[in-house]
Parts: structure tokens; sequence; C-alpha cells
């Protein structure tokens, strides 16, 4: 196997069922390149985008983040996709606040018409950079 991923870092779900989805998917929790960039593959929030349902979402995210050797200190880019981009990005933003502080990363907010899986009212991607050291 040649390529970028032969070398990085491949973190699956430690859960079974969620695994067995993302190999038969073909996706990962995430790739960690040798340069300690950290690629997360989108979280869903649905079928409500409410406060709770971000947070969950958000607590998700930071476990990866952390079993990755980062933290929300670490993230550099989020870009989220919304069936329905105003009530949801308030709601994200309120959220996202408690587990970021400034200066913030960057933030791109893109309206989708759907989802992959049904049920989701939006999909949050992430990009960190490890710590040195």
């Amino acid at each position: 196997m040649a390529g970028t991923r032969a070398s990085a870092q491949i973190l699956y779900s430690d859960d079974p069922h969620e695994r067995a989805f993302q190999q038969s998917a073909g996706f990962s929790d995430a790739v960690i390149l040798a340069d300690g960039t950290i690629y997360l593959s989108g979280i869903v929030v649905g079928p409500e985008a409410d406060t709770a349902a971000y947070e969950r979402a958000y607590r998700r995210i930071g476990a990866i983040l952390t079993r990755a050797g980062a933290s929300w200190d670490d993230v550099v880019d989020i870009t989220s996709f919304h069936t329905e981009i105003e009530p949801q990005v308030a709601v994200m933003s309120e959220v996202q606040k408690q587990f970021l502080t400034a200066p913030y990363p960057a933030w791109t907010a893109v309206q989708v018409s759907r989802l992959y899986l049904e049920a989701a009212r939006t999909e949050i991607k992430v990009v960190a950079k490890r710590p040195a050291g």
C-alpha cells in the first residue's frame, strides 16, 4: 500500500456497531498524518438539532480528539453542513463556545438540502493539529 494514508495513524470507532458501519462504508473516525494534522470524519447531529444534540456531538468530537492526542485547543478548522442553516448555526454557535475559546478556529457553515443519514440535520467536520512533543 502506498500513499499518505499508508504512513498515517487511522482511528476507528471503539463501538463495534459503529466500526462495522465505518468498515462497510469505507471511512474512519480520524486520520492522523505524520506531521500531526488530524482529519475527523463528519459527526452527525439529528434528528433534533437542539442544544442537547449539539452537546452530544461536541463531546463525541472531543473524545475522538483525545484519542488522537489532541484537544479542542488544537482545532484549526471546522466545517458544518446544515439542513436549516440559520436556526442550527445559532444553537451550534452557543454550544461551540462551551468547548472553544478565543482565538477561535476557522469555521465555514454550508446549507445543504440533505445529508447522507436521512435523520441528520447537521454534520460537523473538524481539522486539528496535534501539539508538538
